[in-house]
C-alpha cells in the first residue's frame, strides 16, 4: 500500500534544532515557573512523536526520507454534509478551563522548576518543560511556536488538565504553520485530560502517555517550510515506545482534506520502531485518510475496543475507510466492539 508522506522520524532532533534558529525567544519564566532561559531550536517538521531524521536539516529532506509512510492522497471527489456528533463524548462544553483566567502575554517560556503549577493563566505563548512533576491546569495557551507544550527528554510527571491549547493560523514558524499542541520528547508517560485542542497540525504527539477525555478538533492544514502539505493527525505515535500509550474516551476529529495533508485521527505509525503496548478505547474518531492507522506489521499489544467511527467528514469515517494497517496476528492485539456511528461493526483491513 502506498502511503502519504509525513515527517515522523525524531521530534528530539526537530526541537533541538530550534535552539539555533530561535524556536524560543527566551521570555521570562520567573517565580514558580522557573528561570529565564533559551529554548531549543528546530530545523525541520515532524515528531516522536513526529519530527525529522537526525541526519536531516530541512523539512524537505525529512519529508523525502519518510515518503513511504502514508497512503498517497487523491483530491476529494466531493464533500459530505457533517453528521451530528454522537452523545456522550467530549466537546467544547465539558473540556477546557473551569475558572476565570488571568491574561499573560508571556512569549515562549522555559519552565525549569520541579513541581511548578501553572493555573488560571491565559498565556499568549508556549511552554517548554525542563522540570519534573509540572502541572498545567485550568489554563489557556495560544501559541505561535512549534508547539503549545513540549516535555524535554529526561523529565517526567507532566500533567495538562482542563486546559485549552490552540494556535494562531498563519503565525507559526513552520511557514506560518504550528505543528504540535502537546509533544512528549521523553521516555516517561504524561497525562493530558479534559483539554480542548485545536488548530495544530499534529495535536497530541507521543509514544507514551495517558490521553483521556480530550476534545481535539479544527486541525488547520498548511504548507510547511519544505513547501509541502504538513500531514495532520489528532493523535500520533511514531512507534518504538518503551512505555504504555493510553488513548481513552476522547473526541478525535481530523477535518483536513486528503489533498491538503490529512493522515489520521489516531495514527500509530512504525516510523521509529514497532508499535506496542497501546490502548485505544471508547473514542469518537473521524476524518483523515483513514480514521485509524493500527500500527502495521510487527505491531503487538494493541487493544482497540468500543470506539465509534464518525461519518462527520466522510461516509466511511476516513476518506479511504475507517481503519488500515491492523496486524490481526500480532501477539496481544485485540479488536473488539468497534462500530460506525450507525452501529455497523467495523472490520479492519489487514496490515500490509
Amino acid at each position: 500500500m502506498t502511503r502519504l508522506r509525513r515527517p515522523l522520524a525524531g521530534l528530539a532532533v526537530l526541537l533541538t534544532a530550534a535552539c539555533s534558529s530561535g524556536g524560543d525567544t527566551g521570555s521570562s519564566a520567573k517565580g514558580s515557573w522557573g528561570a529565564d532561559s533559551p529554548a531549543p531550536a528546530r530545523s525541520s517538521a515532524g515528531a516522536a512523536a513526529p519530527g525529522p531524521t537526525p541526519s536531516s536539516a530541512s523539512p524537505s529532506a525529512s519529508e523525502s526520507a519518510s515518503s513511504t509512510h502514508r497512503p498517497k492522497p487523491s483530491p476529494p471527489a466531493g464533500t459530505t454534509a457533517p453528521a451530528p456528533q454522537p452523545a456522550g463524548f467530549p466537546d467544547a462544553g465539558n473540556t477546557g478551563p473551569r475558572v476565570s483566567l488571568k491574561a499573560r502575554s508571556a512569549g515562549n517560556i522555559s519552565v525549569r522548576t520541579d513541581g511548578a503549577v501553572i493555573k488560571g493563566q491565559d498565556i499568549t505563548g508556549s511552554l517548554d518543560i525542563y522540570a519534573n512533576n509540572v502541572t498545567i491546569i485550568d489554563t489557556r495557551i495560544t501559541s505561535t511556536n512549534w508547539w503549545g507544550v513540549n516535555l524535554r527528554p529526561g523529565f517526567s510527571g507532566l500533567r495538562i488538565l482542563h486546559s485549552t491549547i490552540t494556535a494562531v493560523p498563519g503565525k507559526g514558524p513552520d511557514n506560518g504553520g504550528v505543528d504540535y499542541a502537546v509533544s512528549n520528547m521523553g521516555s516517561s508517560s504524561i497525562e493530558v485530560g479534559w483539554c480542548d485542542i485545536s488548530v495544530f497540525g499534529n495535536a497530541l504527539s507521543m509514544g507514551q502517555g495517558n490521553l483521556h477525555d480530550n476534545y481535539v478538533h479544527g486541525l488547520v492544514p498548511f504548507r510547511n517550510n519544505g513547501g509541502e502539505w504538513q500531514h495532520t493527525d489528532a493523535v500520533i505515535s511514531g512507534g518504538g515506545n518503551t512505555g504504555q500509550l493510553i488513548i481513552r474516551h476522547n473526541t478525535l476529529l481530523n477535518p483536513v482534506a486528503v489533498d491538503r495533508g490529512a493522515s489520521a485521527s489516531v495514527g500509530l505509525f512504525a516510523d521509529t520502531g514497532h508499535v506496542s503496548n497501546t490502548v485505544v478505547d471508547n473514542n469518537l474518531l473521524g476524518g483523515g485518510a483513514y480514521a485509524l492507522y493500527g500500527g502495521g506489521e510487527g505491531a503487538t499489544g494493541i487493544t482497540v475496543t468500543d470506539n465509534v467511527f464518525s461519518t462527520r467528514y466522510h461516509p466511511n469515517s476516513g476518506y479511504y475507510g475507517p481503519v488500515t494497517a491492523w496486524n490481526a496476528g500480532g501477539a496481544g492485539n485485540v479488536w473488539r466492539g468497534n462500530r460506525m456511528s450507525d452501529g455497523t461493526p467495523v472490520t479492519p483491513e489487514p496490515a500490509g
